[in-house]
């Protein structure tokens, strides 16, 4: 069962990304830290949520996820996921 994230966590969240790329050592236990209540295996299985997501953004499919946009000035999900370099 997912846990419910709030938009502030989703703006944390975004913003470890931003800075704890896939090389970094510990990446999911550092996005962790920065995301407030959420573990690094919740925050992992977020983000892979939202690789799945882009997926099917790309194949043209409609995407339900849990994964709730934070807003952020009227980005596209698209756009915020091409932010955070997840393609």
């Amino acid at each position: 069962m997912a846990s419910s994230w709030t938009a502030k966590q989703n703006k944390l969240f975004e913003r470890a990304l931003a800075v704890y790329d896939k090389d970094t050592p510990d990446r999911w236990q550092n996005v962790a830290r920065a995301v407030e209540g959420k573990s690094a295996e919740e925050v992992k299985r977020h983000y892979e949520m939202l690789v799945e997501d882009l997926k099917h953004i790309e194949a043209g499919q409609t995407v339900y996820s849990n994964y709730k946009s934070s807003g952020g000035g009227g980005a596209t999900e698209e756009q915020r996921l091409r932010y955070l370099n997840l393609q």
